[in-house]
C-alpha cells in the first residue's frame, strides 16, 4: 500500500487525520486477516507551497519541512496510526526520479519547454481511466490543483511537469536535464516503484488527489514499465469541511491535530472520526466531539467491569461491519450495543468474565481504540 504523504508546511489537520485513519484500518483488517502488509508514505519535503510558507515566515524551508514531518507524527502516533514500514522525503530520492524521469525520456513521453521538463499526454494511451473523468473536468481540476494548462508552448493543457528547472531563490539539485527539482505527481510514482514495483495493491489519499495527482501518477508508472494498472486500486477518503468549505491550509479554516489533542483525549478524537464512513464528505463541529467522548466513557466503563455478556458474535459482527468497505459507523454500533447490555442489570445474566477483555482487544486492534 502507497499512501500520499503530507507537504509539510503547517501542522496537522483533521482533513490529515480523517484520511491517514481512512489507511490505517485498511492496514489493521489485512493484518487481522493474515496478511504482511507493506506500507510506504512519502513526504513532500520540497515544494512550492512549503517554500512560500517558509519565505513568508522567514524560516529555512528545510527546518520548516523538519519541524512539521515531526509533529504529524506525533499526531499521527497519538491518534494511534500503525506507522508505515517507510517514510520516504523527495529530497531523499532526488535520484531515483531523474532516473525515471530519464526512462520516460527514452520512451518518447517527455519534451522540453524552456528547460522544464513535461509529459506528453498523447503518450498516455489509458489516460482518464483513474479518474473517468471528462477532459473539460480534467481542466478546471488542473488549474485548481498545482498544474498550468494555460502555459504558453505546451503540447496539450494537461501535459504534467516533470521536471522543474532551477529559478532564482529556489532550491535545486543536478540531473541530466540540468538544475531543478521534481515535478508534484512524479516523486509518488519513483517512490512507489522503488518500494513497491508496479502493481501494488492500493495507492491511496483524499479524493482530491483522485486528479490530478492519481491519474498522472499512473500513467507515469504504465509508461515507465508497459505494465498496467500501476495500483491495482486507487482509494479514496472523503473530504471534511469547516464552516461550509472543505478544509484546507490554503482556505486556513482548519481544526488542528495538535490542538485538540490538548482538550480531548486521543480516543475520543479518533472515536469521532471512525463515526463518519471513509468515503463520504462531512462537516466538523464541536457536537461530534462531545458524543465521542460520551462513547468512550461508555465504552471504558464497560471493559471495567469484572464480566459483562458474551462477546464472541461481537468480534465476528465487527469484523463483518469492517470488511464491508470499512464499515466504521456499523462497528462503533456493534460495540454500543454490547456496552449498553453490560452497564445494564441485564448485563449480568449470563456474564462472562473473559467478555470485557476480549472486548478490549477487538477495539484496540480492529478499531484503533485504546481502552
Amino acid at each position: 500500500m502507497y499512501v500520499c504523504g503530507i507537504t509539510p508546511y503547517d501542522a496537522t489537520h483533521l482533513g490529515h487525520a480523517n484520511t491517514y485513519l481512512a489507511f490505517d484500518l485498511v492496514n489493521r483488517m489485512w493484518r487481522d486477516a493474515g496478511h504482511e502488509v507493506d506500507y510506504i508514505q512519502n513526504a513532500t519535503d520540497v515544494d512550492d507551497p512549503l517554500l512560500e510558507r517558509a519565505e513568508q515566515i522567514g524560516m529555512d524551508w528545510r527546518e520548516l519541512a523538519e519541524r512539521e514531518i515531526e509533529l504529524f507524527r506525533t499526531d499521527m502516533e497519538a491518534l494511534r496510526i500503525l506507522p508505515p514500514r517507510e517514510y520516504v522525503g523527495v529530497t531523499e530520492v532526488i535520484d531515483q526520479v531523474a532516473e525515471l524521469i530519464g526512462r520516460l525520456r527514452d520512451k518518447g513521453a517527455t519534451y522540453e519547454l524552456d528547460g522544464d521538463i513535461y509529459f506528453d499526454v498523447a503518450a498516455a494511451p489509458k489516460f482518464g481511466s483513474v479518474s473517468g473523468y471528462s477532459e473539460g473536468r480534467m481542466l478546471t481540476l488542473c488549474a485548481e490543483r498545482g498544474g498550468d494548462p494555460g502555459r504558453p508552448g505546451k503540447k496539450h493543457p494537461l501535459d504534467w511537469l516533470l521536471w522543474r528547472a532551477e529559478r532564482p531563490g529556489e532550491p535545486s539539485w543536478p540531473s541530466p536535464f540540468g538544475q531543478g527539482r521534481p515535478g508534484w505527481h512524479i516523486e509518488c510514482t519513483a517512490i512507489a516503484l522503488a518500494n513497491l514495483g508496479s502493481g501494488f495493491d492500493v495507492a491511496g489519499g483524499g479524493s482530491d488527489l483522485i486528479f490530478p495527482h492519481h491519474e498522472c501518477g499512473a500513467h507515469e508508472g504504465h509508461v515507465a514499465t508497459g505494465e498496467w494498472p500501476f495500483a491495482k486500486a486507487y482509494v479514496h477518503a472523503g473530504m471534511v469541511a469547516l464552516d461550509g468549505e472543505k478544509m484546507s491550509k490554503s482556505k486556513g479554516n482548519l481544526v488542528f491535530v495538535s490542538r485538540l489533542r490538548q482538550e480531548a483525549d486521543p480516543m475520543a478524537i479518533r472515536l469521532a472520526l471512525l463515526a463518519h464512513h471513509y468515503r463520504t464528505d462531512w462537516e466538523w463541529t464541536a457536537d461530534q466531539l462531545t458524543s465521542a467522548e460520551a462513547r468512550l466513557a461508555r465504552w471504558r466503563s464497560a471493559v471495567a467491569l469484572q464480566a459483562g455478556p458474551e462477546a464472541g458474535t461481537v468480534l465476528d459482527r465487527v469484523r463483518a461491519r469492517m470488511t464491508d468497505d470499512l464499515d466504521t459507523p456499523g462497528a462503533l454500533t456493534v460495540i454500543d450495543d454490547w456496552a449498553e447490555r453490560a452497564l445494564s442489570a441485564d448485563g449480568a445474566d449470563g456474564a462472562d468474565p473473559r467478555a470485557p477483555m476480549l472486548v478490549r482487544d477487538i477495539a484496540d486492534a480492529l478499531l484503533g481504540i485504546s481502552l
